[in-house]
C-alpha cells in the first residue's frame, strides 16, 4: 500500500512538470535545401536530469502521434521509467504541435516544405543540445515513425547515445511500404486533401494497423455500419495536410542511402535492441531483421496476430524486454 501511495504521488510530480513546452528555432533549412520558417519543435520533459546528466532517454513520437499522447513511457512501470531517467518525449514535426501545415502562419497546408525523418532528427538533436544543454543520451527509442527516427539517430548522431531501441520501425521502406504509404497519399492529393477523402484514408489505416485473422475475430459483421461509422466521424478530426507531411517522410526513409547496409553498419557506434512483429501489415519488419543481424543485435520478435498494434497486446513481454536491455 505504501509503495503505492509512493507511485502515485511520483506519478502527481510527473505530472506537474510534464507541461507542453517549445523550442523556438527559427528559420530553419532543412536537408533538401527549403527552408522551414519560424520553426518550433515542441516538447514535454518526466523525471530528473542527474548530475552527470548521463540518465536522458529521448523518445520521438509516432506517426500523427504527440507528446501528450505518448507521456506512459515515462510511468514507472513502462519502458522509460521517469524514477530513473530523465525522458525527453519529443514532437516530430508535421505533428500539428511541432511545426505543420494546419500551424504554420506564412507557410500553411499547401506552401508547407518537404521534411524527411532526418529533418525530424536533427531538430531533436538541436533540442537536446541548445535548450536542454544534454551532450549525451542514454538512449533514444520509439515506436512505429519514432522507430524510424530512432534508426536515423544510430546514422546522423551514432556517438550521441549509449543504447537505441527502435519498436516496430524500419531502417528503410520496402516496397511493400511505399505502396501502402503512397496509397494514402494519392487518396488525399486526389481527394484535394478534402474531409472525404480522410474518411477512406482513415479506413485504409485502421485496416493495416491490425491482421485479418484480428479483425475477423474482434469485429462482428453484424456491426459493420457502426465499425465504419466511427472510423468515418474520427476522420473528421485528422488535418489531411500533417497526414500527409509526415506520410512524405516516411515514404522517403531510408538510413543508408548510397550506403550499402553492410557499410552502414560499421558507423553504429550504440548498443542497439530491435523490437518487431512478425505479422505487421504496415510496417514490414524485414530490412530491421536484416539490419539487426548485421548488428549481431537482439531482436524481440511480437508474434500474435495484433499486427502493428501487437505493442500493445504484447505490452508485458516488450516492456520486460526493454526495461532489462536499458537497466
Amino acid at each position: 500500500m505504501k509503495k503505492l501511495f509512493i507511485i502515485t504521488l511520483l506519478l502527481l510530480v510527473q505530472s506537474a512538470y510534464a507541461q507542453q513546452r517549445y523550442y523556438q528555432i527559427g528559420d530553419y533549412q532543412l536537408e533538401n535545401g527549403q527552408v522551414l520558417k519560424d520553426c518550433k519543435i515542441g516538447y514535454r520533459t518526466f523525471g530528473k536530469l542527474n548530475a552527470d546528466k548521463s540518465n536522458a532517454v529521448l523518445v520521438p513520437t509516432w506517426f500523427t502521434g504527440t507528446s501528450q499522447q505518448k507521456s506512459f513511457v515515462a510511468n514507472p512501470s513502462d519502458i522509460a521509467d521517469s524514477t530513473k531517467y530523465f525522458v525527453i518525449v519529443v514532437d516530430a514535426l508535421g505533428n500539428g504541435v511541432s511545426s505543420s501545415p494546419s500551424n504554420s502562419i506564412s507557410q500553411k497546408d499547401k506552401l508547407f516544405p518537404t521534411v524527411s525523418i532526418r529533418d525530424m532528427v536533427n531538430t531533436e538533436y538541436k533540442l537536446v543540445k541548445e535548450v536542454l544543454k544534454i551532450n549525451h543520451l542514454y538512449a533514444v527509442t520509439g515506436i512505429s515513425m519514432g522507430g524510424m527516427q530512432s534508426f536515423q539517430w544510430m546514422m546522423s548522431y551514432p556517438e550521441f547515445m549509449d543504447k537505441v531501441v527502435p519498436i516496430i520501425g524500419s531502417p528503410k521502406q520496402s516496397t511493400y511500404d511505399k505502396l501502402y504509404w503512397n496509397l494514402q497519399l494519392s487518396i488525399i492529393e486526389r481527394g484535394q486533401y478534402s474531409a472525404e477523402a480522410m474518411k477512406s484514408v482513415n479506413a485504409l489505416h485502421q485496416l493495416n494497423l491490425w491482421t485479418p485473422s484480428y479483425r475477423e475475430a474482434h469485429s462482428n459483421t453484424d456491426e459493420y455500419a457502426t465499425y465504419i461509422k466511427k472510423i468515418e466521424d474520427d476522420a473528421l478530426k485528422l488535418n489531411a495536410y500533417d497526414w500527409a507531411t509526415q506520410l512524405k517522410a516516411m515514404i522517403n526513409h531510408d538510413i543508408f542511402q548510397e550506403q550499402k547496409p553492410e557499410e552502414a553498419f560499421a558507423k553504429v557506434k550504440a548498443k542497439v535492441m530491435i523490437v518487431i512483429a512478425t505479422q505487421d501489415h504496415m510496417v514490414n519488419p524485414q530490412a530491421a531483421i536484416r539490419f539487426g543481424k548485421l548488428l549481431k543485435a537482439p531482436i524481440v520478435e511480437l508474434t500474435g496476430d495484433c499486427g502493428h498494434m501487437a505493442t500493445s497486446c504484447e505490452g508485458d513481454k516488450m516492456r520486460a524486454h526493454i526495461k532489462g536491455f536499458l537497466d
